[in-house]
């Protein structure tokens, strides 16, 4: 019953308001007013010009995290080419990818190209892209270079936070992050590949709460200046962060949330977020022993013409088979994988998951 009452706090604070408040200003001098929110009608619109969105969230098993990933001395196309194979074997036709503000630093151009490689990898097996920019979630002290080795059986040992703590919560720090923003924004803005920005994952996370409002709120401004063919989003995760959610919901363009609750709770979510008359899409569900299964959210979601975006696909160093709070210190197979699609082999790691995912993507 207490989500229920936080849902529809989260409507009355902040449904309707997109006509009056849609538009996010830059404190300070030199303060540049940004571009309106896209009117639900376009939004519909572009939403109906694409196939029902399905995938997954995707960094290649050999990465632990966005930095492995990205970082020249550790992109690996032959891994991406080869799972993005997979992906398109059962159909999806969307993958969200986390980027990450220290490989741009680090060499800029660099990882524009890498960022182009992984492109034309997906457009080679016909998936599009969600790319993220920020994320409060997990390590909060992320480090360019080597990246750490996989804590045996725990669940995102090694993925990391961007900016990170506390470079998050320091406005100082804004100096260096929107140009990064506004960089990759500026030469990829015009990319159909690219299917929409999601700006910032899960603010709020990690015992941040409202200290990511700055950054949330600068985020949206830098892109809006830009003025993306695309559209831009911030996915709703905590129901209670009324603050944070509010400023998400009325400065995105479609809107986007994760959901790992099963399928009565999360069709009530559905049909709260209607109400604001924009496309939705879940950009995170799927978790086993919580009951969110293919085998009931991802009809649920089609049925709802909802996009369906899971958490993991292949088996590897992020060890998100694992679930979040049930650590296996020696590293065993767990009794009911938490996240993911396929072992490291390619081998589905549940033939009538994989069977089910083919048959709602017409494959």
């Amino acid at each position: 019953m207490r989500k229920v009452f936080l849902l529809l706090w989260l409507l009355l604070a902040a449904n309707g308001t997109f006509a009056q408040k849609s538009k996010v200003k830059l404190k300070g001098a030199g303060a540049v007013e940004a571009a309106a929110v896209w009117p639900a009608a376009k939004a519909q619109a572009w939403y109906k010009a694409h196939p029902w969105i399905s995938g997954a969230n995707f960094a290649p098993s050999t990465a632990i995290n966005q930095l492995e990933m990205w970082q020249a001395a550790t992109f690996d196309p032959a891994t991406i080419d080869r799972e993005l194979g997979l992906a398109e074997g059962i159909g999806f036709n969307t993958m969200r990818v986390f980027l990450h503000s220290l490989a741009w630093q680090q060499d800029s151009q660099g990882f524009k190209k890498r960022v182009r490689d992984y492109l034309a990898l997906s457009d080679k097996h016909h998936i599009q892209t969600i790319f993220v920019f920020f994320d409060d979630c997990w390590n909060k002290e992320p480090k360019a270079g080597l990246q750490p080795a996989p804590k045996p059986g725990i669940h995102n040992s090694g993925w990391v936070q961007d900016p990170g703590d506390p470079a998050s919560r320091d406005s100082a720090t804004f100096v260096q992050l929107k140009p990064y923003v506004q960089d990759v924004l500026r030469e990829f803005s015009h990319d159909p590949r690219i299917l929409f920005w999601d700006l910032f994952n899960e603010p709020g996370n990690s015992g941040k709460r409202t200290a990511s409002l700055p950054l949330l709120r600068n985020v949206f401004a830098w892109a809006r200046e830009v003025r993306p063919d695309q559209p831009l989003s911030v996915g709703l995760w905590a129901w209670d962060f009324a603050e944070l959610n509010a400023v998400q919901i009325r400065n995105s363009d479609i809107i986007t949330y994760h959901n790992y609750e099963d399928e009565a709770w999360h069709l009530r979510v559905v049909q709260l977020l209607k109400t604001y008359g924009r496309p939705l899409i879940c950009t995170e569900y799927m978790a086993r022993p919580r009951n969110s299964r293919f085998a009931t959210i991802m009809p649920m979601l089609r049925r709802e013409n909802v996009g369906a975006i899971n958490w993991g696909f292949v088996a590897g160093k992020t060890n998100t088979k694992y679930a979040w709070d049930t650590p296996l210190a020696d590293g065993s197979e767990p009794v009911e994988w938490f996240h993911e699609v396929f072992r490291p082999d390619g081998t589905p790691y549940r033939q009538d998951e994989v069977d089910l995912i083919r048959k709602l993507n017409g494959k």
